[in-house]
C-alpha cells in the first residue's frame, strides 16, 4: 500500500490520458476533482489486488457518454458519490475499495476522487488497460464478469439501475438512457470480488499512468524529446508527424464519432494520415493504408511537448505527433479480441498486432 496525494495525480492524469487512446474524457477536470478531494479529506490509500483478501468487494464506478459533451458541462461529484453508494445499498454488502474500469483522462481519476470523499482505498487495476467506448468491452466480460447490477445517475438525481441478461444489453439499455440524460452521466458497474479480478484485471495500471506521466515530466525538466522518451517507455512506435487540417466531429448516439485529417512535416512531408475515432481513437491510414488499429492503443500528442490530446481536443492547426502502443496481452486473447475487433466497428480488415504492421 502506498499514499497518493497531490502530487501523483498530476502526473496520473497526463499519463492516464496517454493510455486512454484519446478517450475517458479531459483528464484535467478529473484531476481538479481529485485534488480538491485530497486538500479536504486527505490522501488516498493505493492497494495491490495482493493486499487486499480475496472475498472483499470492489465497486468502479465511471463516467458515460460522449467527451465533447462533459467538457460544457462539468461534473459536480455528488452523481459519481450517488452511483457508488446506490450500488452498494442493493448489493447489500459494503464495498472494501473502488477501482478504475478504464484507463483514460478523467476515468482514472474519478475513483480516486470517491476513495477521497469516503475515505476507502482505490485497487491498481483496471478493466481495460486503455479505453474503450462501450460498456461491454473490457477484459473483464471476457472472464465472465456481469457489468450488472448497473446504477447511473445525472447531475439532477435520476437513478437508474438496471439488471441486464448480458454485458452487451447493459450498453444497449444504458445507452439509450444517457441520451436522455444529457449525453453524459456518471456510472456504477462491474462490481467483482478481489479473486475475481486477480484472474480477470489489468493490474498496475494506475502505477503505470503515474510512471507515464513522470517520464514526460522529466523529458521536458531536462530539455529532452518528449515523445521520444514517451516511446522508449511504453515500447512505443512513431506514426507520424504533422499538422491537422480537418476535424469532423459529432455527437452520435452517445458518442463522440469522426476523423481528423493530417498532413506530414518533417520526415512525414507529403503524407496523409486519417484517424477514426469513437470516443477512442480506432484505426489510422497513412496514404490509404492501415499502419495501427483497435484494440492497439493510438494516442495522438503535442508535437513540442507530448502532452496527450483527446478526441474532443483535436482542433485544425495543431502540430502533433501519432504514435501507437501496443494492448494489454489480455486483449490478443481470442475472448477479449472479438470484443474491440476492428471488424466490430465495421472496418473490413484483420487485427494485426502494431509491432508487425511498423516492422512489415
Amino acid at each position: 500500500m502506498r499514499l497518493l496525494d497531490e502530487a501523483n495525480i498530476e502526473d496520473i492524469a497526463i499519463g492516464a490520458a496517454v493510455l486512454g487512446s484519446g478517450g475517458g474524457s479531459d483528464p484535467y477536470i478529473g484531476k481538479l476533482m481529485a485534488r480538491e478531494a485530497i486538500r479536504r479529506y486527505g490522501p488516498v490509500q493505493l492497494y495491490t489486488l495482493d493486499e487486499l483478501a480475496d472475498e472483499d468487494l470492489v465497486l468502479p464506478v465511471a463516467g458515460m457518454g460522449a467527451p465533447t459533451v462533459l467538457g460544457e458541462k462539468l461534473p459536480a461529484g455528488d452523481d459519481i458519490l450517488r452511483v457508488y453508494e446506490t450500488l452498494g445499498k442493493f448489493i447489500g454488502r459494503a464495498p472494501r475499495a473502488t477501482m478504475s474500469i478504464e484507463a483514460g483522462g478523467m476515468n482514472s481519476i474519478r475513483p480516486i476522487y470517491i476513495a477521497a470523499r469516503l475515505g476507502i482505498p482505490v485497487v491498481d487495476c483496471d478493466g481495460m488497460g486503455r479505453a474503450f467506448p462501450e460498456i461491454q468491452m473490457t477484459v473483464l466480460t471476457a472472464h465472465g464478469i456481469s457489468a450488472s447490477p448497473f446504477v447511473m445517475s445525472d447531475e439532477r438525481g435520476n437513478t437508474l439501475l438496471i439488471n441486464a441478461i448480458s454485458n452487451r444489453w447493459v450498453e444497449t439499455f444504458s445507452r439509450s438512457c444517457v441520451m436522455h440524460m444529457g449525453a453524459t452521466c456518471a456510472i456504477a458497474l462491474y462490481s467483482a470480488r478481489v479473486a475475481q479480478l486477480k484472474h480477470a484485471a489489468i493490474q498496475g495500471t494506475i502505477t503505470l499512468a503515474e510512471e507515464i506521466g513522470a517520464t514526460l515530466r522529466q523529458a521536458r525538466l531536462h530539455e529532452k524529446n518528449p515523445v521520444a522518451a514517451l516511446c522508449r517507455f511504453v515500447a512505443g512506435f512513431l506514426l507520424f508527424r504533422g499538422k491537422i487540417t480537418d476535424v469532423d466531429r459529432r455527437v452520435v448516439a452517445g458518442f463522440a464519432r469522426g476523423k481528423a485529417s493530417m498532413s506530414g512535416s518533417g520526415d512525414f512531408a507529403g503524407q496523409d494520415l486519417r484517424l477514426d475515432f469513437q470516443n477512442e481513437h480506432l484505426v489510422v491510414r497513412l496514404d490509404g493504408r492501415y499502419i495501427a488499429t483497435t484494440p492497439d492503443l493510438i494516442a495522438v500528442l503535442d508535437g513540442e511537448t507530448a502532452k496527450p490530446i483527446t478526441t474532443e481536443g483535436l482542433r485544425y492547426g495543431m502540430r502533433v505527433a501519432v504514435i501507437a502502443i501496443p494492448c494489454a496481452p489480455q486483449w490478443r486473447e481470442p475472448a477479449a479480441l472479438a470484443l474491440v475487433h476492428p471488424r466490430y466497428f465495421g472496418y473490413d480488415i484483420d487485427y494485426i498486432p502494431v509491432e508487425e504492421r511498423f516492422h512489415s
